[in-house]
């Protein structure tokens, strides 16, 4: 149900095709920060060699009418081409990517199986664990990695696109 008067705090993925040129991501940046909204999550690459494009996949949360807001400003933005809030604009596919490191033995392998996470180092005393899916699932092998050992996280922040045959 699409409620204008919705209160309720919601994430929504947000996909800014924009010119690759000096100073483009710190200007978006800016313009979310500068007006008080949070980035949960902040990806950012070339896509498009030939035409200086790249995509900034950003994660940002708040009402309805705050994300609204967060779309609206970002069209106005020069640099950017097109927006598309990927949580709203049709379905999309979402991962992220970690590589978790962990001191111990061998109970971290059988839920990293479980997670389907792969060993991409291991020494006498630790491991470090590559996994990818959706921000729930690395959350969720994250905490049951910390009884066990966890040392050190480094995770990407999400990428995202939409599903079916039309770009952004």
């Amino acid at each position: 149900m699409n409620n204008m008067f919705n209160n309720s705090v919601q994430d929504h993925t947000f996909s800014i095709l924009v010119e690759n040129e000096p100073g483009v991501l710190a200007r978006v940046i800016g313009l979310l920060s500068g007006r008080g909204y949070n980035i949960d999550s902040l990806t950012v690459a070339e896509v498009d060699d030939a035409g200086h494009l790249s995509k900034i996949t950003i994660v940002s949360s708040g009402t309805q009418m705050v994300l609204e807001q967060i779309r609206a400003q970002l069209e106005r933005l020069v640099p950017v081409r097109a927006v598309s809030d990927l949580t709203v604009d049709g379905p999309s596919v979402e991962r992220e990517l970690a590589l978790i490191k962990v001191a111990g033995e061998g109970e971290s392998l059988r839920i990293a199986d479980i997670f389907r996470a792969h060993v991409v180092d291991s020494t006498n005393s630790s491991f470090v664990f590559e996994i990818v899916g959706s921000t729930e699932k690395l959350d969720a092998f994250i905490e049951l990695m910390k009884p066990l050992g966890l040392v050190d996280v480094s995770r990407t922040g999400v990428v995202a696109i939409a599903r079916g045959p039309e770009a952004i």
